[in-house]
């Protein structure tokens, strides 16, 4: 409608009223020089103006009518060249509305994507305070636990600044435990130095057994052949292995052949082995052990110990042990067809085991660690199948009393130098409840032990009298 009623405009003239009645438009310069419009209009039914006031109005709005018409000539709006002229005048009444309703819906969407974001936020605020809650409880816990509070003992500060654990004295022995793990080192450090560590400068020498730990887990077995087991390091090892070099076997089996190596401690613990070596003879039992880059074990069926030399790959030497009952004649109380045990300790490397002279008892004999060859025997007036397992710590044997019970005890204790056996009650923790091996390692001051699958290791104490 406005389209066609401006061009009637344009067009010079427009029908009005009556028929015969014209408008008259004219477009012209004023005396400054601006396009002025100039539109008038008969009136049908008037011969005059009889209020000069109706003229003014008149003038007024058309001359509103003009300024406005101006306007949109000036923007293009009116027969203006290009997109924007042929879009106002196409849509001039369509444009508007549709831009107005476009901008309103474009901001209710902008309005509901900010609540989201809002309402997101908030529940992410929500998560992150109820994590920093458990974090912090959970921080106050291990710290309760790790780091209890006690009445007159050395506070964590103290234990920090001492450079010397204090020398340990015979106390009451639920004392001596609790007392021997808050002192000799940090709560962060203890699986470090207990299981891994080395030994103290005031331990360098040697003692008699005072005190056995709780064990501490290094690995565990994933299938029935390791139910019963031994797990060796070499106190005096040979290049290219280490100290850390870690020694395995697994013997449920009838062919116990395999021998894992493993870099460090660390590696048992994760179940993969470096190297597997197979032994040129089944091994019976677990009285095998590592020493001066040797294994030395029983092969299987027979009495005579062998030597595997680990960097050749093949056996170095090999000696009947004169007398020696094996396959279940004399073994420890748990079975297992131990009957002849090998150790080593500070002075070197030793065998256990019992003969029909011995009647039942155990025999102590000294080994040349390179011919195999007995230096020295000494029998003693303990029953071998009475004991659950014994072990060489500075040239003193002790015997542990069960294989089972929980709270076991290191019951007895020979000392090759004095040729004297005593009675003992130390503590001795059977954890998992099946004990199939014992060995001390000279080098980190541990007991080493399998207990039903698990390859734990004992902190010790020596006194010094």
């Amino acid at each position: 409608m406005l389209g066609a009623w401006l061009t009637l405009l344009l067009g010079g003239s427009l029908a009005l009223g009556a028929p015969g009645d014209t408008a008259l438009f004219q477009r012209a310069d004023d005396a400054g020089g601006r396009c002025t419009y100039t539109f008038t209009v008969a009136s049908p039914g008037e011969a005059s103006c009889p209020e000069a006031g109706g003229v003014a109005q008149l003038r007024a709005e058309l001359a509103g009518l003009a300024a406005r018409l101006s306007r949109l000539e000036g923007s293009g709006g009116f027969g203006g060249s290009g997109p924007r002229g042929a879009e106002v005048g196409g849509a001039w009444t369509r444009g508007p509305q549709r831009a107005a309703a476009g901008g309103c819906e474009e901001l209710l969407r902008d309005k509901e994507r900010l609540e989201e974001d809002k309402r997101r936020l908030e529940r992410e605020k929500e998560e992150l305070s109820r994590r920093l809650e458990s974090s912090t409880q959970e921080i106050a816990r291990l710290r309760a636990a790790r780091c209890p509070p006690s009445a007159g003992g050395p506070g964590r500060d103290t234990l920090r600044g001492s450079s010397k654990a204090p020398r340990w004295e015979p106390e009451p022995l639920g004392y001596q435990e609790l007392k021997s793990e808050r002192t000799e080192l940090p709560a962060s450090r203890l699986l470090e130095e207990t299981a891994l560590g080395r030994p103290r400068a005031e331990d360098s020498d040697c003692g008699e057994l005072a005190w056995v730990g709780a064990p501490v887990v290094l690995g565990r077995a994933d299938s029935i052949a390791g139910k019963y087991g031994v797990w060796m390091k070499d106190p005096e090892p040979v290049a290219p292995f280490t100290r850390e070099t870690t020694w395995r076997v697994d013997t449920v089996g009838t062919e116990v052949r395999q021998l894992f190596q493993y870099e460090a401690a660390e590696q048992l613990a994760r179940g993969y082995p470096a190297k597997v070596h197979v032994l040129p003879r089944p091994l019976e039992s677990t009285g095998a052990v590592v020493y001066r880059g040797g294994l030395f074990f029983q092969p299987r069926r027979s009495r005579a110990l062998a030597r595997y030399d680990l960097r050749a790959e093949a056996i170095s030497a090999e000696r009947e042990l004169p007398g020696a009952g094996y396959h279940g004649q004399y073994p420890y109380s748990w079975g297992g067809y131990t009957d002849i045990d090998l150790a080593v300790d500070e002075t070197g490397l030793w065998v256990v085991y019992s003969t029909d002279k011995a009647k039942g008892a155990i025999v102590l004999s000294k080994l040349d660690p390179e011919t195999l060859e007995i230096r020295r025997t000494w029998e003693t007036n303990i029953r071998k199948q009475s004991v659950a397992n014994s072990f060489v710590i500075c040239g003193t044997l002790y015997t542990v009393s069960s294989y089972s019970a929980p709270n076991a005890t290191v019951n007895f204790a020979y000392d090759t130098a004095t040729g004297t056996s005593r009675t003992l009650s130390i503590p001795f923790e059977n954890r998992f409840q099946y004990l199939s091996m014992v060995d001390y390692n000279p080098a980190e001051r541990q007991l080493f032990a399998w207990d039903s699958y698990n390859m734990v290791a004992y902190p010790i104490r020596l006194s010094h009298a």
